[in-house]
């Protein structure tokens, strides 16, 4: 609600495109006519997830509105409501999905919350609605106070956003191959996207997009889908349940665990809060980097490529964590 102006919920009004959508693609991959992998048990792991996720927006959403609806008193300008400011937000909240994306694959406490929709080993329409319950307590709507500070207000924000997350729920699926090139260098796509959720070395940490893929190739993110290496789906080590309150949990519990161990120094405990996954004080555990590197060694033909560091060395973020 704004000032009379109560916007639809773009999520909601598209369930019925989500359900639909998913017996398609699963009537396609069944009867052989598309690619794909459907799995009684993981799909409604997915659906609970999903389900989960909408109650805890009913519970916890108002926390982040509120307070961004409070920090709009002190915006530098009021925008309104003409169609270049609908169009500017989504734009710049974009922006903000792809840092917010980005740290949650860097950062171990966001990590906690986004790692339950990568748990997933098969990659279909209904992977998109395994969401986090959890994600008010990391805190990351701070990445949109700056949005709303510069004049565009908190239900602008949540109108747009809702575009996005449509926008994301399609490019979840094998059915679809490569999309015209122009599309494809513009746009994050079902291509693209299967990179994200892969766990094959070179496509770790890649394609944080929500809806325009142009981010990725500005900050040096982007990694092709190439047809010798196909994506394998999960997370690294992966989950040996199909409960939805392990999988929303689990991280958290391991974290926690980890943070709160005898004998670490206030370094080593912070570490395992805020390092990236797979961080660990002892070095006995993989991050991305490391394995990035191992597969680099095992074979350096594939050394510089897109998404793999140059042979003998680490770069970006990697001589980050290996300085830790």
């Amino acid at each position: 609600m704004m000032d009379g102006y109560d916007f639809p919920k773009v999520t909601e009004l598209a369930i019925p495109f989500f359900v639909a959508a998913i017996l398609i693609e699963l009537w396609l991959v069944r009867t052989g006519r598309a690619r794909g992998d459907f799995e009684t048990r993981d799909t409604l792991t997915s659906l609970l997830m999903g389900t989960g996720n909408v109650v805890a927006g009913i519970l916890l959403g108002f926390v982040a509105y509120q307070a961004l609806t409070w920090l709009w008193q002190f915006r530098l300008f009021d925008l309104g409501l003409s169609w270049w400011v609908f169009l500017a937000a989504f734009l710049i909240d974009d922006l903000r999905y792809y840092w917010y994306h980005r740290i949650a694959h860097r950062v171990r406490w966001v990590w906690a919350e986004h790692v339950n929709h990568h748990s997933s080993q098969h990659y279909n329409l209904s992977t998109a609605l395994r969401q986090s319950w959890t994600g008010t307590f990391t805190g990351m709507f701070v990445l949109q106070a700056p949005i709303v500070l510069l004049g565009f207000h908190p239900a602008v924000i949540a109108f747009v956003f809702g575009f996005n997350l449509v926008w994301q729920f399609w490019i979840h699926t094998e059915a679809i191959g490569r999309l015209p090139a122009w599309f494809e260098a513009v746009f994050n796509t079902p291509s693209h996207h299967r990179v994200h959720h892969a766990t094959n070395p070179r496509y770790l940490d890649a394609n944080y997009a929500g809806t325009l893929i142009v981010w990725d190739r500005l900050f040096g993110t982007f990694v092709p889908e190439l047809d010798d290496d196909r994506p394998r789906y999960g997370i690294v080590k992966n989950l040996g349940t199909f409960n939805p309150v392990k999988v929303a949990f689990h991280e958290w519990i391991g974290m926690l665990r980890d943070a709160t161990a005898p004998g670490l120094t206030t370094r080593q405990r912070l570490g395992y809060l805020f390092a990236p996954p797979g961080w660990s004080h002892d070095g006995s555990r993989e991050t991305s980097q490391s394995l990035k590197a191992d597969y680099v060694m095992r074979n350096p033909g594939e050394a510089g490529k897109p998404g793999l560091p140059g042979r003998g060395g680490t770069s970006g973020e990697g001589a980050v964590e290996a300085a830790e």
